[in-house]
């Protein structure tokens, strides 16, 4: 079974922001394990003879003509607005001193 290091699951939840207890990153870390195993299992399969796909689903297009059409209303785009300035959205401000190089 390929362990993956809790190290490993801080260091990416830092890189990500992410604060984590310790309960979380070793359950993240048994997890990434399981999902390393699965992988590891899919490299042992033959694929020799299979033609490379990006699906093995047959694909059709998707896309609608481009139309245009009424956009929503002030109220009904602020309808779930945590708090409003009028017709604006009210955010909390986030401003953060970075440390300067060099």
């Amino acid at each position: 079974m390929s362990e993956i290091d809790p190290g490993v699951v801080r260091y990416v939840a830092d890189l990500a922001r992410i604060a984590l207890t310790d309960e979380e990153v070793d359950r993240f870390a048994a997890q990434l394990s399981v999902v390393l195993d699965a992988v590891g299992k899919l490299r042992e399969v033959d694929t020799e003879h299979i033609s490379p796909t990006a699906s093995v689903l047959p694909l059709e297009n998707v896309l609608r003509e481009d139309e245009a059409r009424e956009g929503l209303t002030v109220e009904e785009a602020m309808r779930n607005a945590p708090a409003r300035d009028g017709d604006l959205f009210r955010v909390q401000t986030v401003i953060e001193e970075r440390p300067s190089g060099g």
